[in-house]
């Protein structure tokens, strides 16, 4: 590795710890927007204002905002997430199990999104212009074009309702045998596979069909090398860290699709606990929650920078 491939990658990092602390800062301070009163939601609208106000005082909520901001930021350096205010129990607690969760939906659909991106991807480009390539656009754009929470409603509708093959909520902790996984995990899985195959075919069939235009893979042809050797031997390999780059931006876009997926069908991971601690104002937990997908979002984000840096040949 190089000076300047080495300088670009640690202001790469550096410009992903500053967002992260403005991250931190707007996700902070928007959170204290809500409408509605914390204490007074606790307490029910049959509280007195004395019981409410000795609330406001015992969880520090009377506290100028930069304070409680810089009091929140130095908890989570030390690991400490606070404890959330609906049931009095550490956040962090709260999350452990939820985050398991949302972890293994992310993974059954990357591990299905990856392969089937990449082959209609990769194999578009390699027969790009025939009509098999058209449909794979259109089909692409058409799909990107359709919001999650359409596709997760039509999938309800034709699934669960109309063809009652699958359920219409997923429940994690009902999964007893490889059956009941896949049933559980079916439509989530299909809704998300849906948005994130989309936009991995787009990206890997452009960098597949850039790399078909260098010369050197022009020079193979002449030589009499068969399209698919071309592609397989000289293309691909050379495209390899644009596609990991398209695979780690696209599944960035994941963690928006979860968040609409989990409370559609009611799955039981992290983003569906974020939306039901807004229901109750409970800020420790929702901060954490728009802190876990945030920090997850800039990790892909800044891996598929670096990569896209590594694997630039201009800067070997």
């Amino acid at each position: 590795m190089n000076n300047r491939v080495l300088s670009l990658v640690l202001s790469r990092l550096l410009i992903a710890l500053i967002t992260l602390v403005i991250v931190s800062f707007a996700v902070f301070f928007a959170t204290t927007l809500l409408p509605g009163d914390t204490a007074t939601i606790l307490l029910g609208q049959a509280a007195t204002p004395e019981a409410v106000e000795g609330l406001r005082k015992a969880m520090h909520l009377d506290d100028p905002a930069i304070f409680r901001f810089l009091r929140w930021i130095v908890g989570l350096l030390q690991g400490d997430l606070g404890t959330s205010y609906a049931n009095e129990m550490p956040v962090a607690d709260l999350i452990c199990g939820r985050f398991i969760n949302t972890l293994k939906l992310a993974g059954v659909t990357a591990l299905f999104s990856v392969p089937i991106a990449l082959t209609l991807g990769i194999s578009a480009a390699m027969l790009r212009g025939s009509l098999y390539d058209r449909i794979v656009t259109v089909m692409t754009i058409g799909v990107i074009s359709v919001p999650e929470f359409m596709i997760a409603t039509s999938a309800v509708l034709i699934f669960a309702v109309y063809l009652k093959w699958l359920p219409a909520l997923s429940f994690a902790n009902e999964i007893h045998s490889l059956s009941d996984m896949l049933r559980i995990y079916a439509m989530p899985v299909i809704t998300l596979t849906f948005g994130v195959s989309a936009q991995m075919i787009r990206m890997t069939r452009a960098a597949v069909i850039e790399t078909l235009n260098t010369p050197y893979v022009e020079m193979a042809l002449l030589k009499g090398a068969s399209r698919p050797r071309m592609v397989l031997r000289h293309a691909l390999p050379n495209a390899l860290g644009p596609i990991v780059n398209a695979v780690a931006l696209s599944l960035s876009y994941l963690l928006g699709g979860v968040i609409i997926v989990e409370t559609i069908f009611n799955y039981p991971g992290i983003a569906k606990l974020m939306v039901d601690a807004v229901a109750t104002r409970d800020l420790p937990l929702i901060q954490s929650c728009a802190m876990i997908f945030c920090l997850g979002y800039l990790l892909l984000i800044t891996t598929a920078d670096i990569i896209a840096i590594l694997s630039n040949p201009r800067l070997r």
